[in-house]
């Protein structure tokens, strides 16, 4: 816990009293950014239910075009704070990009991404499914994608796949997907950052909402993407999702909320405030299994917010997803803001996406154990997170049995993937080494080749 905020600990968990607004906020007039998704949720929701003015805060969300432009405003101070790609603050560390000091005390959800491909792509993988009665058996691998990509090699035509950011976690997801698929995804070099080296497919970056219309045009034969833009490309009659990413890296981290350290530092309480706001918002969108979903699915439908037809927004948010048309299935997880402590700053989700920065050599050289964990601590604040946490307890907001705060930070060693390698966040190089395809050990690139 930095000092500011143990100074501020026992001021605020012995002074707050039962539904007051924060004590000291520095700044209470803020703008935060947003991308136009579904998991911008607890966003609309803190501030349309009211919880960031419960702490004192007004609050401006502003959309942004896309997430560069979004890393930008929160790293100029344009924007005080932000739904963040979970691999941007991440990657402003260690300087891949944009340089800055970006922290994060909240995580925003679990899951909600898919991999949507086009009608044709998906009509030459059908053939390879395996069936369970009249629809595919699922999840389905990326193994059924290989020889599509393989025709187009013989043909001359470049397979080319879309994802939104280049550290986001829709880029490591389908990644992950085509390896395990045993599919080559490119890595990335000092001198070449497209990722496309040595790579059986080109994955470029396609911000969301520009999502169907690119796949429509025939720019990409697919992609990999948040709500409402998979479900958009099956209303539209344009594409189909072949797998979410629920079923890739089962509870996978997806976004958080970021801020500058400096704005921390300065503003103590205020990010306290925006914390308590966010959790809140959190337990409304999940509690009494989701029964608040359709009036969550009515805000976000809203221009101000995601801007997508309501009935789109429904298929993922309130527990089904529909990949072909009419195969309709249930999806209770498809979106989940607070439960299985989603919401709680893990350092092993940051030590995740380290690793696969490193993998798909956006990290250029070996780091040691000790470094993965060293950068994590440094952005991920489940300090703060606690204490608003144990201020929302003591003023009656939450329950303690809510909040499973866990001592040291790192979640359990799990093997919820799909190609059932394990992940333990304590020996990242230990799990690099043991994924099939990616950079390992002291492996480099240069001049377009792996240096072993």
């Amino acid at each position: 816990m930095t000092r500011t905020f143990a100074l501020l600990a026992t001021t605020a968990l012995l002074t707050a009293p039962a539904f007051a607004e924060t004590a000291g906020v520095e700044k209470s007039e803020l703008t935060l950014g947003f991308i136009k998704l579904t998991d911008m949720a607890p966003l609309a929701i803190a501030k349309e239910k009211g919880f960031f003015e419960d702490e004192g805060l007004s609050v401006t969300l502003v959309a942004q075009s896309n997430w560069k432009v979004l890393l930008d405003g929160v790293v100029s101070g344009e924007l005080d704070g932000a739904h963040m790609l979970a691999g941007q603050p991440i990657a402003a560390s260690i300087g891949y990009g944009t340089k800055a000091a970006l922290v994060t005390p909240f995580s925003m959800d679990l899951n909600g991404n898919a991999i949507t491909v086009s009608n044709a792509v998906w009509e030459a993988m059908k053939p390879g499914l395996a069936m369970e009665g009249d629809a595919p058996a699922h999840p389905i691998s990326a193994a059924a994608l290989k020889p599509v990509i393989e025709a187009y090699a013989a043909e001359g035509k470049p397979f080319n796949l879309g994802m939104v950011f280049p550290v986001s976690t829709h880029n490591y997801e389908l990644r992950y997907w085509l390896a395990a698929g045993g599919i080559n995804p490119g890595v990335y070099s000092a001198d070449d950052v497209s990722g496309q080296i040595g790579g059986d497919v080109l994955i470029s970056v396609t911000p969301p909402p520009q999502m169907p219309a690119t796949l429509e045009a025939g720019t990409i034969d697919g992609y990999s993407v948040g709500e409402p833009w998979n479900q958009a490309a099956v209303a539209k009659g344009i594409g189909v999702p072949v797998i979410t990413d629920n079923d890739i890296w089962k509870n996978n981290p997806e976004k958080v909320f970021g801020l500058t350290a400096e704005f921390v530092e300065a503003n103590p309480q205020t990010t306290l405030a925006l914390t308590k706001a966010l959790i809140r918002a959190a337990i409304w969108l999940d509690e009494g299994d989701n029964v608040n979903r359709a009036e969550a699915v009515e805000i976000l439908s809203r221009p101000d917010y995601v801007g997508a037809d309501a009935a789109v927004l429904a298929n993922s948010m309130t527990g089904s997803f529909e990949y072909e048309a009419g195969d309709v299935r249930p999806a209770p997880d498809f979106n989940v803001f607070f439960r299985y402590n989603a919401t709680f700053p893990y350092y092993s989700d940051a030590v995740w996406y380290l690793t696969q920065m490193r993998r798909w050599g956006q990290i250029g050289e070996a780091k040691p154990d000790a470094w993965f964990d060293e950068i994590a601590k440094s952005v991920y604040k489940p300090d703060v997170y606690k204490l608003a946490a144990e201020a929302l307890i003591a003023e009656g907001r939450a329950t303690a049995e809510q909040f499973d705060f866990d001592a040291d930070g790192y979640r359990d060693p799990s093997a919820d993937f799909i190609d059932g390698v394990a992940y333990d966040g304590t020996k990242p190089n230990a799990y690099i080494d043991s994924l099939t395809i990616g950079l390992k050990g002291a492996q480099t690139v240069s001049g377009g080749e792996i240096i072993n």
